[in-house]
């Protein structure tokens, strides 16, 4: 028989440090020659990633031993960082250049000639210095063309983008003037270029300020010219109010993007010469792309016979392939329900990273002469009985005004206890960053953490998330704690009424723009009897004035207005100005090395906190940035996490570090 026992009082084999080593997922996966490559977490070694390589026999090797780390800088939420080719100059073995880390310089690296990666930029100390991302080696000029960030003074705004050629030979290590600039810094923001398949012409993506990438972007062509910048360069698509999200060209020369101009990000085709797109897969009302929020992301990948690999889907995506001719759409059979942007394809061979709500993320390769579609690489393999996993349920919930809100409801569940028949189980809100993202349908341990102990989880897509259509991204328009306030409530309170979730045990928890919907939610709301705030934006006037990076700091135009037109909005709107209406014990983790919502803005929360009586906890990580990467990191985040709601909901557990509350 199995034991009786109180919600949230469970044990489990998932453990915090459980959870943290499997925390993160490869990345970037692309082609050198034959062979797989990708960037892959190391939770361990400090947070680092590194560059996993898989041979043409299957073999699979870390390629870069620590301290290298593969993750660019730009924009400061990144991008591709890494490129190859299959012969190197040496002849001997593949080229790889990549950016490491800590000082951002490109390096190159041969692994079969057995000498230490070698610098390709030099240093600059101006501000936040050099960066790079997005590269392309065009190993016939011997350069890697890629985009270059270049701060020009002290502050976050004081810095240039522009598509820039760095020679492999190295003789720019220490001279910025070898660097051959490709355009001028027009645009605010570019993404890498895009080679057309006869050499002669180049793509990509710009936009400025006041707009994000999934408000409007153009689509920009050049000519490429022996040794000069790009010529007769001019916009092609895109518009203020139209987000393209990717640029590729077609074997036959035609231009490929995805566009919202319909509603939907949609596969459009430029033909050589013709002046009007032809959209490729209209009428589906479902997404073919996403919101940019690292340089270089690729949802589809146009293949030599003239198919198109393409992520698709409404909320859960797929693999499919696409014949632009017919408009037909196959997808690849499999159990994955949600698909990273980084596809990359060698011949009839497509790569890409995918998850399940049983399996995390997992290297894929389909072929599309079988159809057939298997793992080749960090293979998902259960690190505790899957008997302890969640079992999600997609639900839609009505919210004010009679909007759909979509939701990820994973109920309590352990297979070795049972609960009380009298006993409701509390429940926790996640709300997910962005808040242009989405909480994807995919196996969390963290999420499984909180379950198997009891604890239910309900990851909201709140109105402004991404995956449903242009029309619901935009009900956030100048509605920021607003509409992502009330749908997570709508949710919390809907699951009560249903005799779902106990309405006394409710909590919120979110990290970045999750973590302002959770203090927004604290400070405007009665729903809630705790709260988990992690690395949130609190002051909306401090954070637009200068108080963020380049790449954020007109974010608030379309969130709540601009500024001149709606000054009392952002004081209003500011879970720093209720302050003193926040009555629940909360939880804040801070990261001291972020410069995306730095930790001003929390010590600030705490100063007005002070002596109030509101029992609450602040832990700030040295080392860590927007986002925690460090398995130490991780592991007292998520314990202290758990002591919170041990405390405010009346749960007896002495497996977890008491987290001293503080009034």
């Amino acid at each position: 028989m199995v034991p009786t026992g109180a919600y949230g009082s469970w044990p489990s084999p998932i453990d915090a440090r459980l959870a943290a080593a499997h925390d993160g997922h490869p990345e970037y996966a692309g082609m050198v020659g034959d062979e797989v490559w990708w960037t892959e977490p190391r939770p361990t070694e400090g947070g680092r990633r590194t560059l996993v390589r898989r041979r043409a026999d299957g073999t699979e090797q870390p390629v870069l031993p620590p301290p290298w780390n593969v993750r660019s800088r730009v924009i400061e939420y990144g991008g591709q960082p890494w490129a190859g080719t299959a012969e190197g100059p040496g002849g001997d073995g593949p080229l790889v250049v990549f950016c490491h880390f800590p000082d951002q310089r490109l390096y190159a690296f041969e692994p079969e000639g057995g000498a230490p990666p070698r610098p390709l930029t030099p240093l600059s100390g101006v501000g936040g210095g050099l960066r790079w991302a997005d590269p392309v080696i065009r190993p016939e000029r011997g350069e890697v063309w890629c985009v270059l960030e270049e701060f020009t003074g002290g502050g976050p705004g004081d810095v240039r983008r522009v598509i820039a050629a760095v020679p492999l030979d190295g003789s720019a290590a220490d001279d910025r003037g070898a660097v051959r600039e490709l355009t001028d810094d027009r645009h605010r923001f570019v993404t890498g270029p895009r080679v057309s398949p006869d050499g002669r012409r180049v793509a990509w993506l710009a936009w400025d300020h006041p707009l994000m990438p999934w408000d409007g972007t153009l689509v920009m062509t050049g000519e490429v010219t022996a040794d000069g910048p790009f010529t007769a360069v001019g916009p092609v698509a895109g518009d203020v109010d139209e987000s393209v999200c990717q640029v590729d060209w077609a074997a036959d020369g035609s231009l490929l993007y995805a566009s919202d101009r319909g509603g939907w990000w949609e596969l459009h085709r430029l033909a050589p010469d013709a002046t009007t797109a032809t959209p490729l897969c209209g009428g589906r009302e479902e997404e073919f792309g996403g919101p940019l929020w690292k340089v270089g992301l690729r949802w589809f990948q146009p293949l030599d016979s003239g198919l198109v690999a393409v992520i698709h889907g409404r909320g859960a995506t797929a693999l499919g392939i696409l014949d632009p001719e017919t408009g037909e759409l196959v997808d690849a059979a499999g159990p994955w329900t949600a698909w990273a942007p980084t596809l990359a394809a060698h011949g009839s061979r497509v790569v890409g990273v995918a998850a399940s709500p049983r399996s995390a993320h997992e290297v894929v390769e389909l072929d599309t002469g079988t159809g057939r579609a298997r793992v080749i690489g960090c293979a998902h393999r259960d690190p505790v009985d899957p008997a302890y996993y969640p079992e999600p349920q997609i639900r839609t919930f009505t919210g004010p005004d009679n909007r759909e809100i979509h939701a990820h409801i994973y109920p309590p569940h352990n297979p070795d206890r049972i609960a009380p028949d009298d006993e409701l189980p509390p429940y926790v809100v996640w709300a997910h960053g962005g808040p242009t993202g989405h909480a994807a349908l995919v196996l969390d341990l963290e999420i499984a953490y909180f379950t198997s102990r009891g604890i239910g989880v309900a990851e909201v897509n709140y109105g402004g998330s991404t995956g449903y259509g242009r029309a619901y991204r935009d009900q956030l328009r100048e509605q920021w704690g607003v509409v992502d306030v009330e749908d997570c409530a709508a949710v919390a309170e809907a699951l009560a009424a249903e005799g779902t979730a106990d309405p006394a045990r409710l909590a919120i928890r979110g990290g970045s723009a999750g973590g302002w919907t959770a203090a927004a939610s604290l400070a405007t709301t009665r729903v809630y009897a705790c709260g988990t705030v992690i690395y949130p934006v609190l002051d909306l006037t401090g954070w637009a004035d200068g108080g963020t990076h380049d790449f954020e700091s007109h974010y608030l135009h379309s969130l709540i207005g601009p500024s001149e037109q709606a000054p009392g909005r952002y004081r209003e709107r500011s879970p720093l100005t209720h302050a003193d209406r926040i009555t629940a014990p909360f939880l804040l983790l801070q990261g001291l090395d972020d410069v995306i919502c730095p930790p001003e803005q929390s010590e600030r929360l705490l100063t007005r906190m002070a002596g109030r009586g509101v029992p609450h906890a602040f832990i700030a990580f040295e080392g860590e940035g927007h986002g925690f990467r460090r398995a130490d990191t991780m592991v007292r985040a998520l314990e202290a996490e758990l002591s919170l709601y041990a405390q405010a909901f009346g749960i007896a557990r002495d497996d977890v570090p008491l987290l001293e509350l503080k009034k």
